[in-house]
């Protein structure tokens, strides 16, 4: 596995990719959003409560839009957590929570923060790496912790050949992945009647968009259970977004400039419609709030009073604008791009 400093940035900081981002001659995405009928973009209600608790993961993934790694340190506190479950004893309304990282198994306090949310009867979603279940003894129960408290689990891997999955996520990367995967199955997931839900993510190795995402999740289900015996529910096909590791991969390699042109030549105004920054809330490991998870990483706060947990009030969260950016046609490009899959 490379070392992060293998990895340094071309652009160190977000407002350089900001930069980068807004400073072309191509179409602006408000004046596609304003020709759609869509400007100001605002939010259609909230329920899904989206929590980054740390930057830490045991992977470096060339595509990752968190650039996370080993040596990050920003990690999500209990006091921070705490605060987080307090907005979701006042609203009810937030039911499903999407917790997410780097590898939020790697935050010390990720098991209590899941007991206590499950507590309050809401659905929870995990993004695991499938490779932390083998990375340490500590974790070798995670599959048993998931089943016990009905969480779903969300996972990536970018396809279902080891030379495409390691070429992106690192070396001995898919067999880790597909020795996690059949442990997830022996616990029930994926497997029909058990009501444990097992969803795969697909992100594309190169500068261009998914294929259509019935027709790869069908590819995805036949090959894995013919050689591994591997079950899941659902395959989400996500575009990579031209921010953090993935733009620096764009312009290292000149395939910026003709990235943004297929995203903006595929522009969806039905994907538009249906963008998850429209029902979601982004919580970041400092307690900000942003419009997803992508705002996120731009370090591009809520356009709201409301720009803390400490402070949250859905009302006036739900009244906002939402910021968008040339980074938006990532989610608008053809059958469209959120955290689950294809929006059309």
């Amino acid at each position: 596995m490379k070392s992060l400093k293998a990895q340094e940035h071309i652009l160190a900081d977000a407002s350089q990719q900001i930069n980068v981002l807004e400073h072309t001659t191509m179409d602006p995405f408000q004046l596609k959003l304003e020709n759609s009928g869509l400007f100001p973009l605002r939010p259609t209600g909230i329920e899904i409560f989206q929590v980054n608790i740390g930057k830490m993961c045991n992977q470096i993934c060339k595509h990752c839009h968190v650039d996370a790694g080993p040596d990050r340190k920003e990690i999500m506190t209990r006091d921070t957590m705490q605060q987080c479950i307090q907005v979701l004893q006042n609203y009810p309304e937030l039911r499903i929570i999407d917790i997410t990282g780097g590898a939020p198994e790697m935050n010390p306090d990720f098991c209590w923060f899941v007991e206590e949310i499950k507590k309050l009867s809401k659905h929870i979603i995990v993004r695991s790496n499938l490779t932390i279940i083998l990375a340490n003894k500590k974790y070798y129960g995670l599959p048993a912790f998931y089943k016990e408290h009905s969480i779903e689990v969300v996972s990536s891997l970018p396809f279902y050949t080891q030379d495409r999955t390691d070429r992106q996520r690192g070396n001995g990367v898919f067999e880790d992945s597909i020795k996690a995967l059949q442990l997830l199955n022996d616990q029930g997931y994926g497997i029909e009647g058990t009501g444990l839900l097992l969803n795969l993510v697909y992100n594309p190795a190169g500068a261009f968009l998914p294929p259509s995402q019935p027709a790869l999740q069908k590819e995805y289900k036949q090959a894995l259970e013919e050689k591994y015996k591997i079950h899941f529910n659902q395959l989400y096909t996500i575009v990579n977004m031209p921010i953090s590791r993935y733009l620096d991969y764009l312009l290292a390699s000149d395939n910026y400039e003709m990235y943004m042109e297929k995203l903006i030549g595929a522009f969806n105004p039905a994907a538009a419609k249906n963008v998850m920054c429209r029902n979601t809330i982004s919580i970041g490991w400092d307690g900000y709030l942003y419009d997803c998870d992508f705002n996120q990483m731009l370090e591009l706060k809520v356009d709201s009073p409301s720009k803390h947990i400490s402070r949250f009030d859905l009302s006036a969260l739900i009244n906002r604008d939402i910021i968008i950016g040339q980074h938006c046609y990532g989610c608008t490009a053809g059958a469209g791009s959120s955290c689950g899959g294809a929006t059309t």
